[in-house]
């Protein structure tokens, strides 16, 4: 096993806590910035004694807060599902749209602006469209009964341009509602319904906390499929849940997101190359470091240019991608 058998419970909780403390710092950083700042005594007086005034209250508790929370839930995610596929399809570049998941889901939204549906019914639409091509993927990525990596990611890759293809289409006829269609294909959580944060959260926290427990038959799988099977491990089914459970919560999220890419392609190489590659701490790792990273990006969409603001999909890419090529000229030593 290498380094994964170096992992010991406390070196664990220790990891785990200092990455829970960063996405903690991180959301209350985002909590006191914005268009109205709000001071650390505010603070202080709205979450330890409670009083404060009712604007205050009501920037954090309606606006902020919700909006961090789905931070949290879209980035970390994203981030985990990012780590999950990479070591399932056992390919670096393997991140949640790459399945054509998102592309479903977009299709779903855009499709629900032509119609002019409401947002429930916008959301409605998209998990839909992603549950459709989850299923379709999937179907499709079988070869004799069994997932076969390479070709679950290519059909993947031949059904999001499909559906990418329908959706440049669909938006040639909007009118009205063409600038929410960009910020959904950029990706943005300002379009995100607070009344759905509760759900969201549980969804992602549930599916999230499954595939963490399941790290270490991915330790496992990294070995070899072969290796997998002699020891027990039914690579069948560990891949068929993997892939639909990391779908329905991909699905949820970019009913509520967009499209936002990079997190979940970036933050798995970083956590490997700072943490090393035991999937029993990659997981985890991802889930906390994305959700730090989108809450983040988020504040400074939304701050940059106040009082308008940006996608945070084009925060994370203009972020993301020069950090990536870092990461690439590190990794295999490229100089240019």
């Amino acid at each position: 096993m290498g380094s994964t058998s170096r992992l010991t419970p406390v070196g664990f909780a220790i990891r785990i806590l200092i990455l829970f403390l960063i996405a903690a710092t991180a959301s209350i950083t985002a909590l006191v910035i914005g268009p109205v700042s709000i001071s650390f005594s505010d603070f202080f007086n709205l979450f330890i004694t409670g009083e404060s005034n009712s604007t205050i209250s009501q920037i954090v508790f309606d606006i902020r807060l919700p909006r961090i929370l789905y931070g949290l839930a879209v980035g970390g995610g994203l981030s985990l599902a990012g780590a999950v596929f990479q070591a399932m399809l056992m390919n670096p570049l393997a991140e949640p749209y790459i399945l054509g998941i998102s592309s479903g889901g977009t299709f779903g939204a855009v499709l629900s602006f032509l119609i002019g549906a409401s947002f429930l019914g916008t959301q409605a639409m998209a998990f839909s469209g992603a549950l459709i091509v989850m299923i379709v993927v999937f179907l499709l990525g079988k070869r004799f009964g069994a997932i076969e990596p390479n070709v679950l990611l290519l059909s993947g890759v031949m059904v999001g341009a499909f559906f990418s293809a329908a959706i440049l289409l669909m938006m040639s006829l909007l009118n009205d509602s063409l600038r929410t269609a960009v910020f959904w294909l950029i990706g943005n959580l300002s379009l995100a319904d607070k009344d759905n944060v509760f759900f969201v959260l549980s969804i992602t926290l549930i599916v999230s906390t499954i595939l963490i427990l399941l790290s270490d038959k991915f330790n496992v799988l990294s070995l070899g499929a072969d290796y997998a099977k002699q020891v027990g491990i039914n690579t069948n089914t560990l891949k068929s849940v993997t892939y639909l459970l990391t779908s329905i919560m991909i699905g949820t999220l970019v009913s509520v997101s967009g499209i936002i890419g990079f997190v979940g392609l970036l933050v798995p190489h970083v956590c490997r190359m700072v943490l090393g590659v035991d999937n029993r701490i990659v997981f985890p790792a991802s889930f906390f470091i994305g959700a730090s990273y989108l809450v983040l990006a988020d504040t400074i969409a939304r701050t940059i240019i106040s009082p308008a603001e940006l996608p945070v999909g084009a925060i994370t890419a203009l972020i993301g991608a020069p950090i990536f090529i870092y990461l690439l000229r590190r990794r295999f030593k490229i100089i240019f």
